[in-house]
């Protein structure tokens, strides 16, 4: 339990630093208040289209695991739902206004999660 708990934290981490180092590239604002500068479709991009809050989850999964405490488990659920409906559906409105027929496209071709 508590290698797989290693590896989803690493992996985590690593994930959410990707995501930092991509908009830093891209020289794109993090911070979701401020106006997206550019489309950002590469680095972990590729593969989802929300790696900082998938990161956020490794990393939550993995130091439950490292602490040996299953029950956070059951919290996670509704929290990546309310993230899901809450939060990651209004950052897709405004992405499709702003990017138009490019977000859609990727969109398409790239998961939201996994």
């Amino acid at each position: 339990m508590r290698a797989a708990g290693l590896l989803l934290a690493l992996g985590g981490v690593s994930l959410a630093r990707e995501f930092f180092m991509t908009f830093r590239r891209a020289r794109t604002p993090v911070d979701p208040r401020r106006a997206a500068t550019v489309l950002v479709t590469h680095g972990p991009y590729r593969f989802t289209r929300n790696p900082a809050y998938l990161g956020m989850a490794l990393l939550y999964s993995g130091i439950t695991l490292l602490r040996g405490a299953l029950w956070p488990f059951a919290t996670l659920p509704a929290v990546l739902a309310i993230v899901d409906r809450g939060v990651i559906a209004r950052e897709e409105r405004y992405l499709t206004e702003r990017f138009g027929e490019s977000y859609t496209s990727y969109r398409t071709n790239v998961r939201r999660w996994i």
